[in-house]
């Protein structure tokens, strides 16, 4: 019995000593806008297409959240326009995956909104333009959505979310569907219905946060000191230790040209010994190794 103990007790310190990382930093991620492939009948409250209004409702509940360090959406149209990688909607895994590295995030979100819509039907009289009796509704969201890894450019997850909410009762209804607020869309069945289906999302997003690993980059490399990004708006604190990597040659699927990630090179031990004003970036001094460089990888093993 002492022996099992023991054993268990062996056990524990070492799956404690394995799992060793710093609970405290936050994962980025980027919000792409979702591509719209609805028939254009319904609109946001702002007039906006479901597929803009979806990804930015997605991005301030994950801001929300507070777990993890979300980019803004403006800075992701800049990324884009500057590098002439698509337009918004436009945007496919692998240059989903080049926008990410260029924002720093380890997960990038893309997506498409295939239903956005309501129909009704129940029993009554027509007067004039309104229909007075018993009124059935019903809305439906549905949504393609994709988790890419930025290092890698691999589509590691997809699903399909798909919501429906229904009411009905008698009363008036007019035959037009349209929202004059953010109030009217949220007490409305198709905001209860999109409401359902970013939520479904956030529980995806979380999942796969959980796998995919933490990564900063060497953004300056000057005599023995070395900046990194993130800083402290994404948890890192003075007294981290971190292991530095350099990228090497891209593997190259030579059936689709896609990339499939590189060979790395492990570059030594960095220390955080302080933080960047405004809390983006981070200062660190090498403990181990030679030849860090700007670019380099920066992950907890």
């Amino acid at each position: 019995m002492k022996k099992q103990f023991l054993f268990l007790l062996i056990l524990f310190g070492v799956l404690l000593v394995s799992s060793k990382g710093y609970p405290q930093l936050k994962k980025r991620v980027a919000v792409f806008t979702f591509e719209d492939k609805t028939d254009q009948s319904y609109y946001w409250w702002d007039g906006r297409s479901p597929g803009d209004g979806m990804a930015d409702m997605l991005t301030t509940d994950l801001v929300k959240s507070g777990k993890y360090v979300v980019i803004e959406r403006s800075e992701i149209a800049r990324v884009i326009e500057e590098q002439q990688l698509g337009q918004a909607g436009l945007v496919t895994a692998q240059s989903a995956a080049q926008m990410g590295q260029l924002l720093g995030v380890e997960l990038a979100i893309m997506g498409a909104v295939t239903e956005f819509g309501f129909s009704r039907g129940g029993t009554g009289t027509r007067i004039g333009g309104l229909r007075v009796g018993v009124n059935n509704q019903s809305a439906t969201v549905a949504v393609d959505v994709r988790f890419v890894n930025t290092t890698t450019g691999e589509i590691i997850a997809a699903d399909n979310v798909r919501k429906e909410e229904s009411s009905g009762g008698f009363g008036v209804s007019t035959p037009e569907f349209g929202f004059n607020n953010r109030n009217d869309f949220d007490n409305s069945i198709v905001g209860k219905a999109t409401r359902a289906a970013i939520d479904e999302i956030i529980d995806l997003v979380e999942q796969q946060m959980q796998v995919l690993p933490w990564e900063g980059k060497i953004i300056l490399v000057r005599d023995n000191t070395i900046y990194i990004k993130p800083g402290s708006d994404a948890g890192v604190q003075v007294g981290d230790e971190f292991v530095v990597y350099a990228k090497g040659e891209e593997l190259i699927d030579p059936d689709t040209g896609i990339s499939l990630g590189s060979v790395e090179t492990r570059v030594g031990m960095i220390e955080v010994t302080g933080i960047v004003s405004g809390g983006q970036a981070a200062i660190a001094s090498i403990k181990t190794g030679s030849g860090f460089k700007v670019g380099d990888f920066v992950r907890f093993q």
